[in-house]
Order: structure tokens, then C-alpha cells, then sequence
């Protein structure tokens, strides 16, 4: 991962989380190109799995590069319904229509 994950770097991400308008999703790669880490979706990922810890953040409107939600988190598709956000499937967003451009 090159650099290490430390409380800054961890803030970082949680801010540009942070700006995702209601109603409109982002990918992992998208906000680790936000913050000059284009190959580090998966750091991305690592940091929102550990957001509860830091503060009360959107991370719901997150999705894989392909819309897809996070397995297992029913929680998110209900989340992200009820601000109206679209989908293709069960299990992906419609990105066309519903990715956030920064």
C-alpha cells in the first residue's frame, strides 16, 4: 500500500465520503482518485469498513466500480432507496444515472 494508514490518510477518505450529495453514489476508485491514490480502491474499502469507529458517515453511498453493494449489508440498498437512488438489479446502482460527479 505504499504509504501507511494513519489517522490523517483515514480522515482523508472519510471527508471526500463526506461529500457524496443524498441521493447520489460513488465508487471506491473514484475516491481514491480523489485523493491521489488512483490504485488503492481497496485501501479505500479497508478505511470504510472501519468508519462506525470515527464519526457517523454516508459510507452507504459507496458502491464497487460496478454499482454493486456491499455483500451481506441489506441495510444499504433500503439506504440508498430511500433517498431515491436507482438500480439495475437487486444488487447494483445504476451508475449512469446516479453516480455523483464530483
Amino acid at each position: 500500500m505504499g504509504r501507511i494508514l494513519n489517522e490523517e490518510l483515514i480522515y482523508e477518505i472519510l471527508s471526500v465520503v463526506e461529500e457524496i450529495p443524498e441521493g447520489r453514489v460513488a465508487t471506491y476508485g473514484q475516491i481514491a482518485g480523489l485523493i491521489g491514490r488512483e490504485k488503492n480502491a481497496r485501501l479505500v474499502g479497508k478505511v470504510l469498513s472501519m468508519a462506525e469507529f470515527y464519526g457517523k458517515y454516508p459510507c452507504h453511498r459507496v458502491v464497487n466500480h460496478a454499482g454493486r453493494l456491499v455483500p451481506g449489508w441489506r441495510e444499504q440498498r433500503e439506504l440508498l432507496l430511500e433517498e431515491g437512488v436507482g438500480f439495475k438489479d437487486a444488487f447494483h446502482v445504476d451508475l449512469k444515472g446516479w453516480r455523483w460527479e464530483e
